[in-house]
């Protein structure tokens, strides 16, 4: 399928979701309960899962849109900027209402990081502001969600999705999932944390034993991200289990790598590829935003993922 036929003005993908500003402190290790520790100067980036995604997608070529929602402050306008530069459409973002979302972010030596969500904005991302969206759905070949926005309007999207769409939701952070959200997943994209939570006491053995576990839970697909150990891959039309190997590369911060990769399996699903083809190139996507600082910084473009 070609990116974009001749008059074909749809979205490669539409993120419904949130949009953060990252507040990001490296340290030399995590403080335990009761302690402080001393860390690096306070940066500050745009983030949240929906509007990495976004710009993640726009960097590699996808035709994208955002429906998101966030304050009338410094902290919304210095998102907007950065979903405007990146080429996403911004006409579904709304402003107001509170003030933008905040992640608190602190990030080892290691390139591992610990994240604490203040939703402000995100919280007032209504089922009615999908509703009144509707046009942006119907224009979407697919749509993805993620749960840094009210779980209500995750399933109002899972209802209004179009039926020539296909719909891609990463649970994080986790939390229940209706089963007509979990029917509406194609695919189910979790790490190994998320799969866990999402099986609870049945989550025994291997991600091999976890991933058919998850598609009796209802998802049309399911993908379960390993890290450097790549992805899992299991598809319930084709009963398929498929493991895919990520490339070797110098983990520098693994900020925002999961929303790269969750962008990239959406883009390339919306272009036509298979399930398996989808992850294999949101595997390398992935690696390659991990070498470098920060989550919409170090999105590659498809040049930089090309050379790996």
């Amino acid at each position: 399928m070609p990116d974009n036929a001749p008059g074909d003005d749809r979205y490669d993908l539409l993120v419904v979701g949130s949009a953060n500003a990252d507040l990001v402190i490296g340290v030399e290790r995590r403080p335990a309960p009761g302690e402080t520790v001393l860390g690096s100067d306070l940066a500050v980036h745009p983030g949240g899962k929906g509007a990495n995604q976004a710009v993640a997608a726009a960097r590699l070529g996808a035709r994208t849109a955002l429906l998101a929602r966030v304050g009338d402050d410094d902290h919304g306008r210095l998102l907007l900027e950065s979903q405007r530069v990146a080429g996403v459409d911004t006409d579904g973002v709304l402003v107001g209402g509170a003030p933008t979302g905040v992640a608190l972010i602190t990030v080892d030596p290691s390139g591992d990081n610990s994240i604490v969500v203040s939703p402000g904005a995100n919280g007032r991302l209504t089922p009615e502001d999908v509703t009144a969206a509707a046009p942006l759905l119907a224009a979407a070949r697919v749509v993805s969600v993620q749960l840094e926005i009210p779980l209500d309007t995750v399933a109002e999207t899972a209802r209004r999705l179009d039926p020539g769409s296909r719909l891609v939701l990463n649970p994080s952070p986790p939390a229940p999932l209706p089963d007509e959200v979990l029917a509406a997943c194609d695919p189910l994209v979790v790490n190994e944390h998320e799969a866990r939570y999402i099986l609870g006491e049945t989550a025994g053995g291997s991600p091999d034993d976890w991933a058919p576990a998850l598609l009796a839970l209802g998802p049309r697909s399911v993908v379960i991200t390993l890290g450097a150990a790549g992805a899992l891959v299991a598809d319930s039309r084709t009963d398929s289990l498929n493991h895919l190997v990520s490339p070797r590369v110098e983990a520098v911060d693994t900020t925002g790598a999961g929303d790269a990769f969750t962008a990239a399996l959406a883009w390339r699903l919306g272009r036509g590829d298979d399930l398996r083809e989808a992850a294999a190139f949101a595997v390398r996507v992935g690696a390659a935003a991990v070498t470098s600082r920060g989550a919409q910084a170090s999105f590659p473009t498809l040049e930089e993922v090309d050379a790996l």
